[in-house]
């Protein structure tokens, strides 16, 4: 968030706590009736428990509505609790229906029944029939309220039938065309029905190549579709290329989101449970733990293993002890580049640039990239070591040497973990710094004492 945006936020809180305090709710209708909604909720969540109540309650039906698509679940089921059964109904009427299974997909069984019990039949059997996929497939993040026309019918019949449904739409942007077996099989824009000819059959004008995803796609699938064909709606059809829904351009930029931040906290050996907003600091603190554990016991017995390499060298290191001065180094500047290259990996294959031919010009990139930065490195370390180690060339040539093969190893493996987990299925944001480091420690230390071995005890002793 922006300086400016901040500033605007506190200018606009500081407004409503003081009509608030005064109240004075004609004004504070007519000064919020043109901010979004999102506006709206960035000034609701500021406000105490007490001032939340009152500020919720002066908004209209449709502004809480709108309001509650915005907040998490929490705060949904705390608003919905101070209103009466009545306003109840009237303020789930205004939510979109995909928002609304967001929202209560998180709730209990109980709650769930209690929320859909309020709807009327038609809205209640839509968002039942949303509940039962997966959250993170296509079905899971439609919305039922589309608009579709028989092919057989013209143009003139079609608009007609689009002034009857346009209210209850997502969005009308996209006409998507149907048989008489709800099969979908063309699509046309809403510019394409208002410049042709009212008597034209739909048939004959729509488009047949329709770009549309199962109910059980991924909804990174979705999204990187959405992206690629630069589409505002995407259909979802089942097995038999029926329409089930649409996904809107909205709520792909929520999927582009959520999938990032849950590849950041992978990446990072975290997970999105952390992101709570939790005032039991007790419960945080067991959350974070159980989160992060497990990929740190990994590092745990990874650095175990990189003392047993060590362990399996001492008889090198006792004669030079100088040699443990730059092992941190080398392990630091190896995780460096490791991290670097499997970052980019990642991020290639999150995107889709790599795939087929890509992979081996990606591998062939990061290796040549590793080559380079280690030359330049191993230079410099090189030369800088002389003088920590008293004028010995032969060991400075060594640690160069050293940190050369393994920068080279380091950008190899950063860059082989993700597309070896992508090929069996793994998520690659799974090959977390963690786990590249400590990989990368181990052979990195590996390499340093095979080659002190092979080029400073063969050649001095």
């Amino acid at each position: 968030m922006t300086k400016h945006e901040n500033e605007q936020i506190d200018e606009r809180l500081d407004v409503i706590k003081h009509l608030l305090d005064n109240n004075e709710h004609l004004k504070i209708k007519e000064y919020i009736e043109e901010l979004h909604p999102a506006d709206i909720v960035e000034i609701l969540l500021e406000l105490d428990d007490e001032d939340q109540v009152h500020f919720f309650s002066i908004l209209s039906w449709e502004q809480a509505g709108k309001v509650l698509e915005e907040v998490d679940s929490d705060t949904f089921i705390e608003l919905l609790e101070i209103l009466k059964r009545e306003q109840k109904i009237l303020i789930l009427d205004q939510m979109a229906h995909d928002d609304m299974v967001d929202l209560i997909a998180e709730l209990s069984e109980e709650k769930r029944k209690e929320i859909i019990s309020l709807l009327d039949l038609e809205d209640a059997k839509k968002v039942t029939e949303l509940l039962i996929y997966d959250e993170d497939t296509a079905g899971g993040i439609m919305t039922k309220e589309f608009i579709t026309v028989r092919k057989d019918i013209t143009i003139y019949q079609a608009i007609e039938d689009l002034r009857d449904k346009a209210g209850d739409a997502e969005t009308i942007y996209y006409v998507y065309v149907v048989d008489k077996n709800e099969r979908l099989v063309g699509v046309l824009s809403l510019r394409e029905l208002i410049v042709n000819r009212p008597n034209k059959i739909i048939e004959d004008i729509m488009h047949e190549k329709v770009i549309s995803v199962n109910l059980k796609t991924d909804q990174e699938d979705v999204a990187h579709l959405v992206s690629k064909y630069d589409l505002l709606a995407i259909p979802v059809v089942d097995d038999n290329n029926r329409i089930m829904g649409i996904i809107t351009v909205d709520d792909i930029i929520d999927v582009i989101q959520e999938e990032a931040t849950e590849d950041i906290y992978k990446f990072a050996g975290s997970s999105e449970a952390e992101d709570i907003d939790d005032d039991k600091i007790f419960h945080r603190i067991f959350i974070s733990v159980k989160s992060r554990l497990p990929w740190l016991v990994i590092t745990v017995f990874g650095g175990l293993l990189s003392a047993k390499v060590i362990g399996g060298f001492q008889e090198v290191l006792n004669k030079n002890t100088v040699l443990a001065l730059f092992m941190p180094l080398l392990a630091g500047m190896g995780g460096n580049v490791g991290t670097q290259s499997s970052t980019l990996t990642v991020r290639g294959i999150a995107v889709g640039d790599i795939h087929g031919k890509e992979i081996f010009k990606t591998l062939f990139h990061e290796i040549c990239v590793g080559f380079l930065v280690g030359l330049c490195c191993s230079i410099i370390v090189a030369v800088v070591s002389i003088f920590f180690v008293k004028g010995e060339v032969i060991l400075s040539f060594v640690v160069g040497i050293s940190m050369w093969a393994n920068m080279i190893t380091a950008a190899t493996i950063g860059t082989l973990v993700p597309l070896i987990f992508k090929k069996i299925g793994v998520d690659p944001a799974v090959a977390s710094a963690p786990f590249i480091t400590t990989t990368i420690d181990i052979t990195g230390l590996s390499i340093y004492f095979t080659l002190t071995t092979i080029l400073l005890t063969k050649i001095v002793y």
